[in-house]
């Protein structure tokens, strides 16, 4: 049996779900084709997820899946970019023609990036925070101080992969037009096809939470009790940080693994907090958005 994914026209964190649901029903195929020909659009989020994707796949069937190139040339080109191919390849059999782009090419902060270690993080922030100080500020107009917590959250976003999901991870940052704000931002978007928060936490969790164990209440924990399945003193404090640091510039933080989403909403976005009861999907995916012109709460 086969099965066929579409990926979203416009594959955002909001499209994310339909894309999810996808995914859930091709469930027990031998064969699946996860069929971008007809994106137009892409976020950083639809990256990595796309990869995370690709790698439960992988690991499920024994088989490569089928990716197919985007019809449009430019998305292809803009795939190609930002390095999304190059990572697609371990884990795809790719239809279509992969455009060739210059080294360097790309304009986005980070191209897709695999996190796999401790090193790869600090490889990570340390590129990131050598090209983006003149975009962050000059471009962006976020204050400087703003600039100073981001190399902090990210890398407390990529070692949640690392500490967690129990696989390798992918990392991207672009800095765009938030279409619903109407203003540039900086986003972050990790993705893994990991254990999940649930599945972390559960040993030491489960038991305190009861009949309400669940995605949801894993999440709850994770993020808004800074639990940790760590024991030592201090630990959990990653996404806490990153928390407060987006809370003082008002931005966003939306963190979906299983069939859960939780999300730290700021007054310019329509999100709901907490969702549950969504399409299974492995591993977590964790979405930063951080405004242009941001200015401290007070």
């Amino acid at each position: 049996m086969s099965a066929v994914i579409d990926v979203p026209q416009r594959f955002d964190d909001w499209s994310f779900e339909q894309f999810a649901a996808a995914f859930a029903k091709a469930d027990g195929a031998a064969k699946v084709i996860v069929d971008a020909h007809a994106c137009e659009w892409v976020s950083p989020l639809g990256l990595v997820g796309l990869l995370a994707a690709g790698q439960a796949l992988h690991e499920r069937t024994g088989a490569r899946p089928l990716l197919t190139v985007p019809a449009d040339r430019e998305v292809a080109h803009f795939f190609a970019r930002t390095g999304f191919f190059r990572e697609a390849q371990e884990l795809f059999e790719i239809h279509g023609t992969v455009p060739r782009v210059k080294a360097g090419a790309s304009k986005v902060l980070l191209e897709v990036t695999p996190v796999r270690g401790a090193e790869d993080v600090h490889a990570v922030v340390h590129h990131i925070q050598e090209r983006s100080a003149e975009i962050l500020t000059n471009q962006l107009g976020l204050d400087p101080k703003a600039t100073m917590g981001f190399g902090m959250a990210l890398s407390e976003a990529c070692q949640n992969i690392v500490e967690h999901a129990g696989t390798g991870g992918w990392v991207s940052v672009q800095a765009y037009t938030w279409r619903k704000l109407g203003k540039r931002v900086v986003v972050i978007a990790v993705a893994d096809a990991g254990v999940g928060f649930r599945h972390t936490l559960e040993p030491t969790q489960a038991g305190r939470f009861g009949e309400r164990w669940g995605d949801g209440a894993a999440l709850e924990a994770a993020l808004l009790q800074s639990v940790s399945r760590f024991r030592d003193p201090g630990r959990g404090q990653g996404l806490a940080g990153i928390r407060r640091y987006l809370g003082r510039w008002q931005g966003k933080l939306s963190i979906r693994s299983g069939t859960a989403r939780i999300a730290i909403v700021p007054p310019w976005d329509q999100d709901v907090p907490l969702a549950e009861g969504l399409a299974p999907f492995p591993g977590a995916q964790v979405q930063l958005v951080i405004p242009a012109e941001a200015q401290e709460a007070r």
